[in-house]
């Protein structure tokens, strides 16, 4: 604690002496000059009045009754307050052993008798005004010392002639040195082992140069290690030799550990602990002057995880979170070193892993001899991330795409390297995802039509350039129309026809698929309401669903909300999910599908057997339908296998009590072979391609005439029908 002595505006002196002649010459002469004055006649009331009134100077005689001087004084000096108050002794002007024992017991100064009074006065003043330079240097050592304390700054001297070491409190505190053992060198005893040359080195060369010099080190101390900093001065005699350092130690420890913090934030992804885009890009363009000086090939590669973003929308970002910590472990591992390069030079620069954001991730492979190197890394890590990975009890099945571009052959800068694998990435997507591509110059060309759809796509929506066409789906046993699916296409202004395979998985990844999903359905819904007013019997109508509908949690109300506007029965309304939805399925997702099935909203499963699935969904929700992909359908009629799993499809669902269509139906030997084997209903060019609304009531007049005939023909499509292949 930091104390301070309180000023008065008048200083007060206390006269003690039992000769009250003496006392009263002692006060007319010192408040003639200025001071004011208490006196007493015993040393006991003397200990009493400077307890309770804290004189500034006490003038003691050394003869007094009861208690003497030298008890007084000695009594004065072990109180807190008397420490440093000048006391002033008085004595006979021969008494030589008097005058020795004052010193010895505290006294400040003493004056003889007989008392010169027209001196006293100047003599007090001159003891009170010493007496306060005392007290401001230690107040002001006090206020240093405190100050060091607050800084953790310890001071220290160090005379280099005898090896004596001072120190002040802080720098034991810093060094947790106990006070009873203050042995041995308090600078250099704690320093840590692998630190200490450096110290002992460092202290050497400030005294050899002359010149001040800090540094920081670390302490070893019983619950681990600290981090100080130390500023050194060497002082100089008169002749220019060292004669002694002075120096400070400051515990910076914290500060090193937020700096640490601040670079971690700076440079590494939070969430997996790998380096992020600015480090990556900074370690890249360090690698590329190696490689450039070497003569040497390096690889980046841009690794996009395949269906994330389903995961994300139908388990939640949590598991998100977890998923991108266990791909980030996995490629780390793929990387190792030691097993995929084909030299590991010690000043080449390491191979790197880096989050760049979301589920985009970077590698970095140096000092490549053969491109087989890098196709091995490419395949490994192909193979570790598509092993299912069990999260909060779910096992979750993704991939992931990589584009791959190479110096000196493919870009010579950072930005380029990584621009070009990211466009090679894009490429390996388009090519049926998990797997890897190299990059070639007219992926740039393809990075830009991309950009361009983005564009395209957020001005469609503004622009109402979207349109939904229809195709029927029909009874494999009576040939009538039993049902129909809405299917969106995008006939821009700009761009023309785009085939929704171009610009429904753009919108998926961008995020504008729900309000394209939620126009489909409005639109479908009404249009379907407009025909049963027209006649038209009351057939269900299939809108297809994007599992991000479930992320946002606002499905039912949107159904609700749309079929309310139309005024369609429910029970006329059908929902296409994917497999993916319901394999990565959340409470909320059954919660959802159960209240839509209570309204009387049929549900059905798109592109079955096309995702990764244990079928276990299958018994868990309330399920009407099944579609066969197209892809089993396309060689039922040649291939063995296509047919057999086709045949186990119709059963198992028909098990489950579920309706069986069947997508992308071509050819009449195709239908014959469906109807033999009982399934319920098809679609396909077989009957008619999609279709605008405008066409769909004359098709549906014609396919009823030929359901009516004796062999059930279907009708044939119509001319103009729209050319898009029925997807998705």
């Amino acid at each position: 604690m930091l104390t301070r002595k309180s000023k008065r505006a008048t200083p007060l002196v206390m006269v003690v002496d039992d000769d009250q002649a003496v006392r009263l010459l002692a006060r007319e002469t010192l408040e003639n000059s200025g001071f004011a004055v208490r006196d007493a006649e015993t040393g006991e009331q003397a200990l009493e009045d400077f307890v309770a009134h804290a004189p500034d100077l006490v003038l003691l005689d050394v003869m007094l009754p009861g208690v003497d001087g030298f008890s007084v004084c000695s009594s004065i000096r072990r109180t807190e307050g008397g420490r440093d108050t000048p006391v002033l002794m008085m004595t006979g002007l021969n008494d030589l052993e008097s005058i020795d024992c004052a010193y010895e017991v505290g006294a400040t100064d003493f004056i003889t008798k007989p008392i010169n009074w027209h001196i006293l006065g100047y003599r007090v003043s001159y003891m009170l005004r010493a007496s306060s330079a005392l007290e401001q240097l230690r107040e002001s050592r006090a206020g240093l010392a405190h100050a060091q304390s607050l800084a953790h700054i310890g001071s220290w001297e160090w005379d280099l002639t005898t090896g004596e070491i001072r120190c002040s409190e802080e720098v034991y505190s810093i060094c947790c040195i106990d006070p009873a053992q203050r042995d041995g060198n308090p600078i250099l005893d704690p320093v840590h082992h692998q630190d200490r040359a450096f110290v002992q080195g460092s202290i050497e060369d400030a005294i050899a140069k002359r010149s001040p010099l800090s540094f920081d080190y670390r302490i070893t101390l019983d619950g681990g290690e600290r981090t100080l900093h130390a500023e050194l001065v060497t002082v100089l005699d008169e002749e220019g030799e060292a004669v002694s350092l002075t120096g400070t130690i400051q515990d910076i420890t914290e500060r090193k550990r937020a700096e640490e913090q601040i670079r971690l934030l700076a440079y590494y992804d939070a969430l997996t602990g790998l380096p992020n885009r600015r480090f990556f890009q900074q370690q890249l363009e360090q690698a590329l002057v190696y490689a450039n000086r070497n003569d040497r090939m390096l690889a980046v590669l841009f690794l996009d995880l395949d269906r994330f973003k389903l995961v994300n929308d139908t388990l939640g970002h949590g598991v998100g979170d977890r998923l991108l910590q266990d791909v980030a472990d996995r490629l780390l591992r793929c990387v190792r070193r030691s097993d995929c390069l084909a030299r590991a030079e010690d000043d080449c620069p390491p191979s790197l892993v880096s989050r760049l954001g979301g589920d985009e991730f970077t590698i970095m492979l140096s000092d490549i001899e053969h491109f087989q190197d890098v196709a091995k890394v490419a395949r490994r890590i192909l193979d570790a991330v598509s092993v299912p990975y069990s999260l909060e009890g779910q096992e979750v099945f993704v991939s992931t795409s990589i584009g791959i571009s190479l110096y000196p052959f493919d870009a010579t800068t950072a930005s380029d390297l990584i621009r070009n694998a990211d466009g090679a990435m894009y490429q390996a997507k388009e090519q049926g995802r998990n797997g890897y591509q190299i990059y070639d110059e007219s992926m740039n060309a393809k990075a830009l039509e991309r950009i361009i759809l983005e564009s395209q796509l957020h001005k469609a929506l503004k622009e109402e350039e979207f349109e939904v066409y229809y195709q029927p789906q029909v009874s494999c046993r009576t040939g009538e129309v039993v049902g129909i699916e809405a299917l969106v296409r995008w006939n821009s202004k700009e761009l023309g026809v785009v085939e929704p395979g171009r610009f429904l998985p753009l919108a998926e990844e961008i995020g504008l698929v729900i309000q394209i999903d939620q126009w489909v359905m409005k639109e479908a819904c009404r249009q379907h309401k407009l025909w049963i007013d027209q006649g038209l019997p009351p057939v269900t109508i299939a809108v297809n669903i994007s599992g991000q509908q479930f992320l946002k949690n606002e499905l039912l109300d949107t159904v609700t909300a749309v079929l309310q506007r139309s005024g369609l029965d429910p029970g006329l309304l059908e929902l296409e999910l994917t497999e993916g939805v319901l394999m990565a399925h959340t409470e909320r997702t059954v919660k959802t599908l159960q209240a839509l099935k209570g309204m009387g909203v049929r549900l059905a499963i798109d592109d079955f057997g096309t995702g990764f699935s244990s079928l276990s969904y299958l018994k868990r929700f309330p399920l009407d339908v099944l579609k066969i992909d197209r892809t089993f359908i396309n060689d039922i009629t040649n291939d063995p296998d296509d047919a057999a799993i086709t045949l186990a499809t119709i059963e198992m669902a028909h098990t489950l009590k579920l309706q069986v269509i069947a997508e992308g139906v071509e050819t009449q030997a195709q239908l014959e072979f469906l109807t033999r084997n009982r399934c319920d209903m098809y679609q396909g060019y077989l009957f008619s391609k999609p279709m605008r609304p405008e066409e769909y009531p004359r098709l549906f007049a014609a396919g009823h005439a030929a359901a009516a005939a004796p062999d059930h023909a279907p009708a044939a499509p119509l001319d103009d029908a729209a050319p898009e292949p029925a997807t998705p």
